[in-house]
């Protein structure tokens, strides 16, 4: 009898990548997942490591409305800092511990296809169009090569670059990313880690954790400033996905080493659990 394999996808935030314990974490849920017979895909970004490599050449961080405007000479520390030192040190911390890691980016193999992202409006910023310059949009996902990837066993370890079929490379945001791979591979499980690890009424108080939430409540928790800043976004982009047939998406930190199986079992121990 043929094993069904359940597909996860997970996106690992720089936050995350930062934190020992946290890449110890990540490592040691992957292989859990990896125990009950699933197939792992992970995505990460690398703002804080670009930041700090930005600094290091005389580059200024430029960001509006939460999203990085990119130079040609910041693409290039972009290259550096996510497909460079974040992508090879998580693989190789990944290898080390047990989980057959490929280290790739999103241009190996038109793995992530992107447009360049045409001038627009952005809040707060009035009728001005804003070019975000070498930033594209996912137009598509090379799905049976991600397939092919996972049927040999490896687990898919993508930062988070794109390319147009010229070979002309973007910075992409990762969030809006993982959305597209989960969608193409019909994932059974999305789960967006986090330093925070959840939404929090309060973040001083952690009893005050929200164990789930729904589109409705979403939009209510937004409009109370309960979700702000950089988790508006990650919210948002989940909820499109619950149409897609995406059943379980989580909000979660990978400190905990039974946390991704926690949402797996649908226990509501670790996280916070998006669903219809």
């Amino acid at each position: 009898m043929s094993i069904q394999h359940k597909t996860a996808v997970v996106k690992v935030g720089g936050d995350v990548l930062l934190d020992r314990l946290e890449r110890e974490g990540l490592a040691r849920n992957v292989k859990k997942l990896l125990a009950l017979n699933w197939r792992v895909v992970i995505l990460h970004g690398g703002g804080p490591q670009t930041n700090v490599l930005q600094e290091k050449v005389g580059l200024k961080a430029n960001k509006i409305s939460g999203r990085r405007v990119t130079s040609r000479k910041d693409l290039t520390v972009v290259k550096q800092a996510i497909a460079g030192e974040v992508n090879v040190d998580l693989t190789a911390s990944l290898i080390s511990s047990g989980v057959p890691a490929f280290g790739c980016h999103g241009a190996s193999g038109l793995l992530v296809e992107a447009t360049k992202r045409p001038p627009m409006k952005v809040s707060g910023h009035g009728d001005e169009l804003v070019d975000y310059g070498e930033v594209g949009d996912v137009i598509g996902i090379n799905s049976k090569l991600l397939d092919g990837l996972l049927q040999l066993g490896v687990v898919p370890v993508i930062a988070t670059l794109g390319s147009d079929a010229s070979g002309r490379i973007f910075n992409i945001n990762a969030d809006t990313t993982v959305v597209k791979i989960a969608a193409a591979l019909k994932a059974d499980l999305l789960l967006l880690t986090t330093k925070v690890g959840a939404v929090f009424e309060d973040l001083a108080r952690p009893e005050s954790r929200v164990t789930d939430i729904t589109p409705d409540s979403a939009k209510q928790l937004i409009n109370n400033g309960v979700i702000q800043g950089g988790m508006i976004p990650k919210v948002e982009e989940a909820i499109s996905l619950l149409s897609e047939g995406v059943s379980q998406i989580a909000i979660i930190s990978p400190k905990h080493p039974d946390a991704f199986t926690s949402v797996v079992h649908q226990e509501g121990r670790f996280g916070t659990v998006i669903h219809a």
